[in-house]
């Protein structure tokens, strides 16, 4: 299936936050060393390939094909989870932006509480803006996260993202690195488990959607909503939910690679508001909807936007 236009799908494009609604005076920055029991897998240089000529949206610019020579290094085998971004926080007393703002986006079928009169972005109506929704409260005040300390950590902006890695001695991958370890060593592979599509009553390699989205989601992958950031096989390098679960954090802004008219209008945009590159689709994509759980997808965010379904993982030297 290709699509010209991108749907907004699960990750609708949120708006970078309005400056005046960040409070002044809260801490920004953390410092120290803080690997804690971070399990990272090596990854082998050569000639990475990016890109796919299959595409499903080409205008988010999953295209061309093409292939860039990378030297080794390491890779977190997961994400981030609830536990470790705990840590950083005991460690350094940093106050995440959806803290700072006060709220952050929560989907709909998660919040804690009534809906009703909740702001939703334009184009994804299933989100919804949650008043103390946050890391420590990923569905909103009531919920907590020491039941899932395993889960990803969620709910994290791209300079928080920053913020832990230069606690924890690492980086956010560029988007070449995270498809080249996606891939785990398969060639042209639309998933990091190879060509197979998931269905909803299975094959279930990672955590996506089965069922109507937005309307009901069956959990016949054994979860609703995010999963243990080590559930489901690695993939051939050893990796755990690099496709589904939540989208992660890439280095580089978000560019799409084409002289068209809608393409270059479209980076204007992106540049306005500095998205950066997500990869990877989370919990919340379908085939039929937001098809973006494949290794070639990408999406572009606001660098202060934050969501239930949005996470991280990091790399480091060889």
């Amino acid at each position: 299936m290709t699509t010209t236009e991108p749907k907004p799908g699960c990750c609708g494009i949120l708006s970078a936050r309005p400056p005046a609604a960040k409070p002044a005076g809260m801490p920004r920055t953390a410092s120290g060393a803080g690997l804690d029991e971070t399990v990272t897998v090596a990854i082998p240089a050569g000639r990475a390939e990016i890109g796919t000529d299959r595409p499903v949206f080409p205008a988010d610019g999953e295209g061309p094909r093409r292939f860039v020579e990378l030297p080794a290094y390491r890779m977190d085998e997961a994400v981030v989870t609830n536990a470790r971004f705990a840590a950083f926080v005991a460690a350094t007393g940093y106050v995440s932006e959806a803290e700072e703002y006060g709220w952050s986006f929560v989907f709909e079928r998660d919040v804690v509480g009534p809906v009703g009169d909740l702001q939703r972005p334009h184009g994804a109506p299933w989100w919804c803006r949650v008043d103390g929704a946050s890391w420590r409260q990923p569905a909103g005040p009531g919920s907590v996260t020491e039941d899932r300390l395993d889960h990803p950590v969620v709910h994290i902006s791209h300079r928080d993202a920053l913020a832990f890695a230069a606690w924890a001695g690492g980086r956010l991958p560029s988007e070449v690195e995270w498809e080249h370890a996606a891939r785990g060593g398969l060639k042209g592979a639309l998933y990091p488990w190879g060509d197979d599509e998931p269905g909803d009553d299975g094959p279930f390699p990672c955590n996506i959607w089965q069922g109507s989205f937005p309307q009901a989601d069956s959990g016949a992958d054994g979860h609703r909503g995010t999963a243990p950031a080590r559930s489901f096989p690695p993939n051939g390098y050893g990796l755990y939910n690099m496709c589904g679960n939540v989208w992660e954090w890439c280095a580089e802004p978000f560019r799409v690679r084409s002289l068209k008219r809608a393409a270059q209008q479209l980076n204007r945009e992106a540049a306005s508001e500095r998205r950066q590159v997500l990869k990877g689709g989370s919990f919340l994509c379908h085939r039929s909807y937001c098809h973006r759980y494949r290794i070639a997808a990408r999406i572009g965010s606001a660098p202060d936007s934050s969501t239930s379904h949005m996470g991280f993982r990091l790399v480091y030297p060889a």
